[in-house]
Order: C-alpha cells, then structure tokens, then sequence
C-alpha cells in the first residue's frame, strides 16, 4: 500500500476487501489519496476505531462517496463518527453481515453524512425504526435491508414523508411488514423496483394500495417471494396497471393459480418471471410464450407441469436465455428438445432432479445450444459418460457444470473432460471455471486453474456485489 499510495496519488478506486490491512494502511490512504472516491475494506478485520480516525487527520478520503464496511464487526460507535467527521460527502453506503451494528452507529454516521442517497444493510439484524428516522434526513434514493425483525411499517411511513425521490425500496425478510407499509408509500411517485421476498404478512390488500398509487404504472420490479397470502387478485391488477412491469417473483406464492398467470399473459413489457413451487400448470405456460420477451423463466418445483407446457411456451418465447425447470419431475427429453430448437440464445439451463432425462437431452443441447454458460444436470441419474462426449463437442462455451449425484457417470469420463478442459486453457483466454461431480459417495470438484488466496477473495467479493446490484 506505501508502493501504491507513493506511485497513485490520483487514485480514484480502492478495493481491498478480505486483505489483512491494519492501522498503518488507513493513516497512508488520509495522507496520499486526495482524490479516493470509492473505498470498500469489506471484510477487513484488522484495522480498528483508532485507523479510522486517521481518516481525518490529513488531505485524503475527503471525497470520498462510496464506503463499504461490510463485515468490519471491530467498528464501534466511535469509529462510525471518526468516519462521519473525515468523510461527509458519502452518497453510497454498504454494511453487509454486521450483527454489530446498532441505532446508534448510523445516528453517528447520518449526524455530519446528510448526502446519503443509498443504504445497504443486509443481515444486520438489530437495526430498528430509530436508524430509519435517522437516515429519513438524507433523501434516500436507495434502500436494501434483509434479515430484520425490528423495523415496523412506521419505517416505510418515515420513507413516505422525507424520501419522495426513493426509487429503489428492498426489505427482504422483515417480518413486522404489514399492508400498512405499502399504503403509506403508495403516494410515491419514482418507485421502481420492490422487494418485499419473505414478507409474510404482506397480502392482496396491501398490494392493491400501492398498485393503485403513483408508482403503479411506473413499476419495473416486483419480488414477492414466500408471500402466502398473495392470490391471483394481486396478479390480476399487476396485469392491469403494471405497464412498465420487467422482473416478477412470485416463487412459493401458494395461493397463486393457472388463471393469475393467465392474466398476466398480455403483458408484453415482462421479460422475467419466477414461479416456481407453486401449483401452476401447462395453461400458465402457453400464457406466458404470448409475451413474446420473455428471457427469463423459473419453474422449478412446479409438479403439474409437463413436456405439453414447456413445448407450447417455447413457440413464443424464441429470445429466451435462462430457463429452471428443475424438480419439475413429469418433464422428458421432449421438454429439452422443445428448449434447445426454438430458443437458440440459452446460456442457462437448470434441469436438476428431472429424472427422466436420458443423453438424448444432451445431445439435443449439444447440436444447437451453442452460448450455453451454465448447465445443471444433477440427480439426472439416466445420463452416462455420452453426455460429457456430446458437451465436449457442442458446448464449447460451457463455464460452469453441475453433475451431482450422476451414478451413471463415471469417475474415469469425469477425469478425462477435466484433463481436456485443462489443455484448452492454454489456448482459450476464459476457461471453463468450475465442474462439480458426485458419484454418489462424494462430491470431486474440478477446477482448471485453483484460485490463490486473493483470487478467492476477489471473486467472493464480485459475487457479493452482483448478488447485491
């Protein structure tokens, strides 16, 4: 760091999440970088209160607008003022897995941070509606909690009142969420994305409030995951007013049916849903190819659902890229070959647990699916050592495979597609990065090139932060 920070000095982007940084690091980064915008020491637990104070004692990280403190469980109340007094333009804030942060750390923070336009607090469980009252002062544009029991409807009711500009509302998992909450924002004009996955007390009179608001029409994505008490009425006014609608989640929203989905089948804005563990069958199938855009499509767990489905949503659904369909256990190598001949974009295909599947599936891919990344054939137990022959030949851009639980494939074929895959790496720039195999004692993952301890951290780290975009 003393090397960066003498040959840097206009550094704009810091990432040194998961290094073993103390003290002497943060005092380098107040003296040299001046002009330091973005700083994530995510996962850093090295560094303690007395080196964030640091921060404020020379020319750096004034301008700083982006922090990430994720899993920096050391920090106290303390350290969140020193943060406060060295680096008041922060817009963007990320404090993931942080069961250490209180109230109190962010009413630290917000006292001199008034620029906060985004908040990620996911699985920092003792926040409460104190935090939200705090941060209601700093214009929130952006707010992601999940994993809470503390925070109230009078939260979203503080959000209402001083957050008119928010645009992206996600509180995953907070149990104390009622319709009261989506009324209160239901005045709301720039709401486009919300994620109320696990709450389960939310319900079709909540919705229809906030549907039949401001952000109704403007709404691009709607996560409602695991709400049971969500029936087709929910479905049916998303259909009607949710013209802009693009991501839909409705997985394990048991009181959804075939005529919720069927509704939803004139809506041509919508290029993703997600309905899996549900009761739907082939009819919200053939509904859902007239939409004609749709990329995306998740059916796993859906057990009524057949070849017949699958066949009939392919013939309209020609641009689609990523498909699950696994524990759907009636489906066939006709569903794979309906996949594989009418949608020739797929680069993600989840077929674990269809046990009827034999190598002809494979072989269908193999023969057209040409941009295939991602590929999930475990508990498919008829498949044997032809189906790692026909992936070799046809799927060459194959990334990541999963076999597990695949008795009939054998440790020898296994071995040998990986010593393959290793004599492509000298000539192909992006190898395939991960093979999982199970013959049924024990999983052998093969990997081409292990990762190096930094390596690991950065990729850990790039999966946070794309799971978290």
């Amino acid at each position: 760091m003393r090397l960066i920070s003498e040959g840097c000095p206009a550094l704009l982007y810091l990432n040194l999440s998961y290094t073993d940084i103390t003290n002497g690091t943060l005092r380098l980064l107040s003296r040299s970088f001046s002009n330091l915008q973005y700083l994530s020491l995510a996962y850093c637990r090295k560094f303690t209160d007395k080196g964030l104070q640091y921060l404020g004692s020379g020319k750096g990280c004034h301008k700083l607008i982006y922090l990430d403190l994720s899993g920096c469980i050391q920090i106290s109340v303390d350290g969140f003022r020193y943060i406060a007094n060295s680096c008041s333009g922060i817009k963007h804030l990320v404090i993931n897995d942080m069961p250490t942060l209180t109230d109190k750390c962010i009413q630290a923070l917000v006292e001199k941070c008034q620029q906060i336009m985004s908040v990620v607090f996911l699985d920092s469980p003792h926040l409460s509606d104190v935090a939200f009252k705090a941060l209601a002062e700093c214009k929130l544009v952006k707010v992601r909690i999940e994993g809470n029991n503390r925070i109230t409807d009078l939260s979203f009711k503080l959000m209402s009142k001083s957050c008119p500009q928010i645009k992206h509302i996600y509180m995953a998992d907070c149990q104390k969420i009622t319709d009261v909450s989506l009324k209160s924002i239901s005045p709301l004009k720039y709401i486009l994305v919300l994620n109320l996955a696990d709450c389960v007390r939310i319900s079709d009179a909540g919705l229809r409030s906030f549907l039949e608001g401001s952000s109704g029409t403007k709404l691009r994505e709607l996560n409602l995951t695991n709400c049971i008490h969500v029936t087709d009425a929910s479905l049916m006014k998303i259909a009607q007013r949710c013209h802009n609608l693009a991501y839909l989640n409705m997985r394990y929203c048991e009181s959804v049916t075939d005529a919720g989905i069927e509704a939803l089948g004139n809506m041509t804005s919508l290029i993703s849903i997600d309905i899996s563990g549900t009761t739907v069958s082939d009819m919200s199938l053939a509904a859902l190819g007239h939409t004609r855009r749709m990329k995306e499509l998740s059916v796993s767990e859906c057990r009524k659902i057949t070849d017949m489905g699958i066949q009939k949503f392919c013939q309209g659904a020609k641009d689609l890229e990523y498909c699950d369909v696994s524990y759907c256990f009636q489906l066939t190598n006709e569903t794979v070959k309906a996949l594989a001949f009418n949608c020739h974009q797929l680069t993600s295909l989840n077929i674990a647990g269809c046990h009827k599947m034999t190598d002809l599936c494979v072989q269908y891919l193999s023969g057209v699916c040409h941009y295939l990344h991602f590929l999930d054939i475990s508990g498919c137990v008829h498949l044997t050592d032809k189906t790692l022959k026909y992936l070799w030949k046809g799927c060459t851009q194959l990334r990541i495979l999963k076999m597990l639980y695949c008795r009939n494939i054998t440790k020898q074929a296994v071995l040998k597609y990986s010593a393959k895959l290793e004599k492509q790496e000298y000539n192909d720039a992006d190898p395939p990065a991960w093979l999982g195999y199970d013959s049924g004692g024990g999983v052998l993952p093969l990997t081409k090139k292990p990762k190096t301890g930094p390596e690991k951290a950065k990729a850990l780290y790039q999966n946070e932060n794309k799971e978290a975009a």
